[in-house]
């Protein structure tokens, strides 16, 4: 399959502590960067597909325990950030 050449932009993006561990985690387990991550999450989503296997699932479970990271994706978009 013949590489599709993008161009990537630096951004801020702000995301819950815990839930950053997990990724970085992730993206360490999986020997890829954070962003390749990111980005394969999403053009998952995009188009409706589950991005992990039930493999990297049991993985990620593992993460969210190790760093206490609670978050489910009921409690999306009802995050409020602390005063401190």
């Amino acid at each position: 399959m013949a590489k599709t050449l993008i161009k990537r932009t630096q951004t801020g993006v702000r995301i819950e502590s815990s839930l950053l561990k997990v990724l970085k985690g992730l993206a360490e387990y999986a020997e890829i960067s954070l962003g390749d991550l990111i980005e394969g999450i999403v053009l998952h989503a995009f188009e409706g597909k589950a991005p992990f296997s039930a493999e990297t699932q049991t993985v990620i479970e593992q993460l969210k325990a190790v760093y206490g990271c609670h978050l489910t994706a009921v409690d999306s978009h009802q995050l409020q950030e602390s005063e401190s």
